[in-house]
């Protein structure tokens, strides 16, 4: 029973850091979630706390979904989101053929090298080049179906585009709901979702 309250304390904590810095939820909760449960458990649950979350982010900024930023073909959501969409499908279908060490491996050499970015520049722009952009939304989609957290690159590419800090939470949010709302089910239809932590999806705060 602590464990199951202190699960959704880290997963609150988690999902309000994530709202006001626009992305991170997943890069918090995901290694604390591995404390309690195993890696495939870990990223379908975290997954779904992420699109509750994502949903949140929406609605709370929705002020900032700029029509043309949304719709608008050579923006973030079409030269990043869509590549990152379909790539997130990718490394979800991959996640069942690799061993959990492996895949906790992969998270740990990703978050070592964000952490150490972000520490040597901190104001770190990625050039808004059509094919960077393309690129990199496919890298990201690929390490969140993977190991479930891409918000932090995610976010290194869409600052390039000097967006309003609404419009760029908002955007980075819709962006990021369509990599959970492709990947869940992938995680799903591999048996990642134990019956016995239903209840956590069900009473989640």
């Amino acid at each position: 029973m602590l464990e199951d309250i202190l699960f959704f304390i880290v997963a609150f904590i988690s999902e309000v850091i994530g709202a006001i810095a626009g992305f991170g939820s997943s890069t918090i909760f995901l290694p604390l979630a591995l404390f309690f449960v195993d890696f495939q458990t870990a990223l379908i649950l975290v997954a779904i706390s992420h699109l509750f979350g994502n949903l949140g982010r929406i609605n709370f900024f929705k002020q900032g979904l700029d029509k043309k930023i949304i719709a608008t073909f050579g923006i973030p959501s079409i030269l990043f989101g869509i590549p990152s969409i379909l790539f997130s499908f990718l490394g979800a279908s991959i996640v069942g053929i690799l061993s959990q060490d492996i895949l906790k491996i992969i998270l740990g050499i990703f978050l070592i090298i964000i952490s150490v970015l972000f520490l040597v520049r901190p104001s770190l722009r990625v050039p808004t080049n059509r094919n960077i952009v393309i690129t990199g939304g496919g890298i990201s989609g690929l390490i969140t179906g993977l190991v479930g957290t891409g918000g932090a690159l995610r976010a290194t590419f869409l600052t390039g585009f000097n967006l309003e800090k609404t419009k760029y939470i908002a955007t980075a949010a819709v962006i990021a709901l369509g990599t959970d709302v492709t990947r869940i089910p992938v995680y799903l239809s591999q048996g990642f979702l134990l019956q016995q932590y239903y209840y956590y999806i069900r009473d989640r705060p």
